[in-house]
Order: structure tokens, then C-alpha cells, then sequence
């Protein structure tokens, strides 16, 4: 055979092999959730922001220092999911006592809409929090007036991941949040994400003896 044909021949094959390789981990599925049970059910729960939460756009940081939200653990057989997360409704978060990273300017941080918290076992544990259509929403005031709009245009789910303990916590670190953001003069308006950090401490508010847990 010569050189040429046989150098077709080895790209042909190549190229043959390339194709089943990508059909293959096209069509492989992915895998499947694991077992999920959040404990006790039917538990309400408080969620306190430990230390402080901030949410950061373009060049602007708002930093909060007080952040609070409750919720209930779905009753039985609501708190088992066994192939996949369990979802609890939350409150809207609320955020105060919050400051800006340019000097003279004064945010105000709201919030509105039902949101979510859902937990899926694992290692880690994985937890999503999902924020409404405009569901929370940033307003400055003083040298720079804008406004930030957090899941503008479509539901958005926060990643972040749950610890058992005494108390367990939720953790969120530079979690991406989709925004807008509007305003005139030192206002980012190019942004169209956010990165949010935050560790909550939870509480079971129905028995403190307890502790909320997730499991699977």
C-alpha cells in the first residue's frame, strides 16, 4: 500500500475511533442521585448568618452582617426523596446592617417571592438555594445610586453545601448569582453575575434539643 493510502487509511480510523468515542460518552447516562432524608420531619428550622454574607458586583461589594431565614422540614414521607434532593420552603432571607465597599454610599438589601432550599446526600452534602424572579434586590444610595437585581429574568439556583452538626450549617462560597444592575455614575453596570458568600448556622426551632440532619 503506499504512503498516501496508508496514511488515509490511519486518518479514517482515527477519526472512526474519535466518533465512537464521542457517541459513547454522548449516550452514557448520567448517574443517579442518591437516597436523600432530612430529620426530624416536619421540624421547623431557623437559619442565622454566622459572621457576615457578601454579595459582590463588578467592582462593588455589599457586606451584611445580620441575615436570618426560617423554614420546615417536610412532614414524612415528604422529608425522603430516594433518588434525589428533598426541598423545603424557606422565608425570604432577610439582610441588615449591610455596607458598601465605596465609601459614602449606603445599601439597602430586599427581598420577596417564594424560595427554596433543597439538600441532596452525598459527599458532600450539596445544597441549592433557589431565588425567585427578582427575588432579592440591592439598592445604594449617596455617592453612586444603583439598583442590583438578582435573577433578573429566570429563577436561579444558588450552590452551596450542607454540614451536620451542633449546630449543622449552610455554606455558600462564590456562589454565582445572575444580576443586573442599573444606576448612573459608579454603578456596575456591566455585570451580569454576582459571586455570594455566606455560612448560616440552623437551628431546630420546633426542639432545640435536636438537630435538623440530612442523611440518606
Amino acid at each position: 500500500m503506499s504512503r498516501t493510502r496508508t496514511a488515509l487509511a490511519l486518518g479514517l480510523a482515527a477519526a472512526g475511533a474519535l466518533s465512537v468515542a464521542s457517541a459513547t460518552a454522548t449516550a452514557a447516562p448520567a448517574p443517579l442521585a442518591g437516597s436523600t432524608t432530612v430529620t426530624p420531619a416536619g421540624h421547623s428550622f431557623k437559619a442565622t448568618l454566622s459572621g457576615k454574607a457578601t454579595l459582590k458586583a463588578g467592582s462593588v461589594t455589599v457586606t451584611c452582617t445580620v441575615s436570618v431565614s426560617t423554614g420546615t422540614v417536610p412532614a414524612a414521607p415528604g422529608n425522603q426523596n430516594a433518588s434525589g434532593p428533598v426541598s423545603s420552603p424557606i422565608s425570604p432571607p432577610t439582610y441588615s446592617s449591610c455596607t458598601s465597599s465605596i465609601p459614602g454610599v449606603t445599601p439597602t438589601v430586599t427581598t420577596s417571592g417564594s424560595w427554596s432550599v433543597s439538600m441532596q446526600n452525598g459527599s458532600p452534602i450539596t445544597a441549592t438555594m433557589t431565588v425567585p424572579v427578582g427575588g432579592l434586590v440591592v439598592h445604594t444610595t449617596g455617592l453612586a445610586t444603583c439598583t442590583v437585581t438578582a435573577a433578573p429574568t429566570a429563577p436561579a439556583n444558588v450552590a452551596g453545601t450542607w454540614a451536620n452538626g451542633a449546630p449543622p450549617s449552610l455554606t455558600f462560597t462564590n456562589a454565582s448569582v445572575p444580576v443586573t444592575v442599573t444606576g448612573g455614575f459608579g454603578c456596575p453596570t456591566s455585570a451580569t453575575s454576582s459571586v455570594f458568600n455566606a455560612v448560616y448556622k440552623v437551628t431546630d426551632t420546633t426542639d432545640p434539643a435536636q438537630q435538623i440532619t440530612v442523611g440518606p
